[in-house]
């Protein structure tokens, strides 16, 4: 039987056999080796965290060291802004009551520096003189006291704004043309109202600093009036301003023409202007007509001999041929030789009457299709931004309008054509009834 021999080795129970007896002695060797090998190395450590703990405790007295001595300044730091303050108070006080009212003044500088700014930049004259406020910006937004020299310059800039508005200046400058090119030329300022070269109106643009030519120039009357302005050198002349320096003259240039006033009106405004336009021609000849017809006649009463050139000598031939007649036949004759002449007279005149009173019932279409189209916008996009509606009223207005201005002289030269023809009718009958009272007397 086996004998059985008991062995601890690193803390465990083992059971091993007896002929391992020597094997378990050489492992206990090693056990005890590496035993004193690792407390060799644990004492080294113990000596090396000693070491380091005695690191740490040093740079823990250095910090605080530190610590207290920047606590300490902080104190004194503290105890010196206090004083700084205290004496800053003290300064502003002496300074309040050094100055007394002038912190007001100042106050109302940097606020009317802060208001002519804009106007500075917006001035006409900044287009001669170019940018002018940085001055003013500087004034306006700064926190201390301004200078005397400051104060100064403010002063002179006021003044110079003053003295240019009331001056008509020609100076030489680029600007943009109509194309977008810029080109060199010498225009003319009209205080701060207008800038103008030839008979052109131009705009400074404050955004960019440049001066640019409208596009769309206003009415003739004004641009003729800034023609004489830029032609003469001395004297007085008349000229339209723009006392808000562009705004009005903006608007005014979006003002429609007659062309784009008769647009406005679409086909009914085009067939009331087509109307108008036949009736004038038509008046027009016929009073040209008459009045030659008249002189003609006027002639004719003047002379004792016959021209078959006018109504009157007509009338005078069919006399002359029938005078062997007795007075009603002669009557007749006159009568038949004035009725023949009569259409002549009288021609056109249906067709100025009938005009007349077309022309503003088509008017009164064009309105109600202007305020059919107007109540169909409403029904689509609401009443919130009028200028959906707006092309419907102008057609409704517009075309009311070329009614009445087509119909008021149509009815004045119906009027005038229908007078004067039937004067000369009259002149007619006249003296047809002095031939037939004549040829009467000679019966008797």
């Amino acid at each position: 039987m086996k004998r059985i021999i008991f062995a601890i080795t690193l803390g465990l129970l083992t059971i091993v056999p007896a002929n391992a007896q020597e094997s378990l002695d050489q492992l206990l060797q090693s056990v005890k080796q590496s035993r004193r090998q690792l407390s060799a190395e644990n004492k080294q450590r113990l000596e090396a965290f000693g070491r380091e703990g005695d690191r740490q405790r040093a740079l823990l007295l250095d910090v605080v060291e530190e610590l207290t001595a920047a606590e300490q300044l902080g104190d004194r730091l503290e105890a010196q802004l206090a004083a700084s303050q205290l004496e800053l108070e003290e300064m502003a006080g002496a300074l309040r009551l050094q100055t007394g009212d002038m912190d007001a003044l100042f106050g109302v500088v940097r606020q009317y520096a802060g208001d002519a700014t804009g106007a500075l930049k917006s001035s006409l004259a900044s287009a001669q003189f170019g940018a002018r406020t940085n001055l003013l910006v500087r004034l306006a937004e700064t926190g201390n006291v301004p200078s005397p020299e400051e104060l100064h310059e403010f002063h002179v800039l006021l003044l110079q704004e003053m003295t240019q508005s009331g001056k008509v200046t020609r100076f030489n400058t680029e600007i943009v043309n109509a194309a977008g090119a810029p080109v060199a030329a010498e225009i003319v300022r009209v205080g701060m109202f207008n800038l103008v070269l030839d008979d052109k109106f131009l705009r400074y643009e404050v955004n960019n600093g440049t001066i640019q030519e409208l596009a769309r120039q206003p009415a003739a009357r004004y641009r003729r009036d800034a023609q004489t302005l830029y032609s003469v050198t001395t004297g007085v002349t008349a000229m339209a301003v723009d006392p808000t320096g562009g705004q009005l003259l903006g608007l005014l240039i979006q003002t429609p023409d007659a062309l784009e006033r008769i647009a406005q009106g679409g086909r009914v405004g085009y067939v009331i202007v087509m109307l108008g336009l036949l009736g004038l021609l038509i008046g027009v000849y016929r009073v040209l007509y008459l009045s030659a017809t008249g002189t003609r006649i006027s002639k004719q009463l003047k002379s004792d001999t016959p021209n078959s050139g006018n109504a009157l000598g007509r009338i005078l031939n069919v006399y002359v041929a029938n005078k062997g007649v007795d007075t009603e036949t002669l009557g007749l004759k006159l009568d038949e030789a004035i009725m023949k002449e009569t259409p002549g007279l009288e021609k056109w005149q249906v067709a100025l009457k009938v005009i007349a009173a077309v022309a503003p019932l088509l008017g009164l279409l064009g309105t109600v299709i202007g305020m059919i189209e107007t109540f169909q916008q409403i029904s689509l996009f609401g009443t919130g931004d009028p200028r959906l509606m707006a092309d419907g009223i102008s057609k409704a207005l517009v075309t009311t309008m070329l009614g009445l201005l087509v119909a008021i002289p149509m009815v004045l030269l119906h009027s005038l054509v229908a007078g004067r023809s039937k004067h000369l009718i009259e002149i007619l009958e006249e003296q047809s009834a002095a031939i037939i009272a004549r040829q009467a007397e000679r019966e008797l």
